[in-house]
């Protein structure tokens, strides 16, 4: 008697919900740790078929269970145990752990569902699940960011080394600059200089050759410093963005013919221009004062780095709307490791010497050229000669 009240006493405190069935399904007895769980007051549910706790399809395939076991002896839960939902009175559900066991008791079966409530432990795995999924996407968001970041970072590095690099190739610019212009601009004035001070003395001596010799002197001087002055005024308005391609149509012939003859006055003694043109037509469409600069200076040059009783050929070609402009001289030529060079700002090849120059005639060139959609190329050998070759389509 006193352990019958001592296991009733346990039934009725045990945290676990107990319900005892019969084996037709029908309650026995329920603690009131599963009546508080189900909702349902004791008289409720005792007689009643424990499936009145169960929702479908569970509720309607209990009794089809049982009835299995009994009789196959086949266990599905009894002595397993597994996770079920259950279902409230007011026919809400909850997921709970549900262990079954079998006992004989005076020749008939009776089985007792020990019921473990998993209400908070499905919340906490729900909501673990929420946090994981929102940390999930704040880890991606933050990814996201974080790649944008370095992307904005690395930019901003190429950023700044390529305004570094700018900034040191300014400043290279500066230094050729000054020691060109410190160079070129003192040799025609310090001429100037002299040749004006020898006039003075020759006029009192009524000696007009000497007079007339250094009278070109300073013309000369003169216009290698109007050359430089040109040559920066171009350049400034290349930077500032000044200059466009204005094209129009025209003779490459005519025009050509017209810059040899200007170019022929100002040779050295004995030079020859000579002008060819190939081709079924003579019509282009460019820009004739961008053309010419570029065919002027390269011409220009091929006098310059040229000997006299020396030839400069002056080629045109046109083929396929194609117009190849060629400007060939038996010249100095160009050091084979300086040729990558050759279009830089203020860049002048070692063996120029002391024949005057900027160093800009050949990047005005280039990006005149560039402005009209075309290209220049190079071909030089050192004491062998040097041709310019432009090409354009159109």
């Amino acid at each position: 008697m006193e352990r019958a009240k001592l296991l009733n006493a346990i039934i009725e405190n045990a945290i676990d919900g107990i319900i005892t069935i019969d084996d037709k399904g029908m309650i026995e007895n329920i603690n009131p740790a599963a009546l508080a769980l189900f909702g349902f007051a004791k008289e409720e549910l005792i007689g009643k078929n424990v499936s009145v706790l169960m929702p479908e399809p569970d509720k309607k395939n209990h009794d089809t269970y049982l009835s299995n076991y009994n009789s196959t002896g086949k266990r599905n839960i009894i002595g397993i145990g597994r996770e079920v939902y259950g279902q409230r009175k007011d026919g809400s559900t909850f997921p709970f752990r549900l262990g079954v066991s079998e006992v004989k008791y005076s020749d008939r079966k009776i089985f007792t569902g020990f019921i473990h409530d998993l209400s908070r432990q499905k919340d906490d795995e729900i909501r673990i699940k929420s946090y994981t999924e929102e940390l999930e996407i704040k880890i991606k968001e933050r990814t996201r960011d974080l790649v944008k970041l370095i992307n904005e970072l690395e930019s901003a590095k190429e950023h700044v080394s390529a305004l570094f690099e700018k900034e040191k190739e300014l400043n290279q610019l500066k230094t050729r600059f000054v020691s060109m212009a410190s160079h070129e601009f003192r040799t025609p004035l310090s001429s100037i200089q002299l040749s004006a001070s020898l006039i003075n003395k020759y006029t009192s001596k009524n000696d007009v050759a000497n007079v007339e010799k250094h009278t070109n002197k300073i013309k000369n001087s003169i216009n290698n410093l109007t050359t430089i002055l040109n040559d920066f005024l171009s350049l400034e308005k290349l930077e500032a963005g000044r200059v466009e391609a204005n094209a129009s149509e025209f003779s490459i012939i005519a025009f050509a013919e017209e810059i040899a003859e200007e170019m022929q006055l100002i040779s050295k003694q004995n030079q020859l221009i000579v002008y060819e043109h190939k081709g079924t037509t003579a019509q282009v469409y460019l820009d004739q004062n961008l053309l010419k600069n570029c065919i002027i200076n390269l011409i220009s040059n091929a006098i310059k780095y040229s000997g006299e009783n020396t030839m400069i050929q002056f080629n045109s070609i046109i083929n396929n709307k194609e117009l190849v402009v060629e400007v060939k001289d038996n010249g100095i030529g160009i050091p084979e490791l300086e040729q990558n060079n050759l279009f830089e700002p203020f860049f002048r090849a070692h063996n120029t010497g002391d024949i005057p120059g900027t160093g800009l005639g050949l990047n005005i060139v280039k990006r005149y050229v560039g402005l009209m959609n075309g290209t220049v190329s190079c071909e030089s050998a050192q004491n062998v000669g040097t041709t310019f070759k432009l090409v354009f389509n159109f």
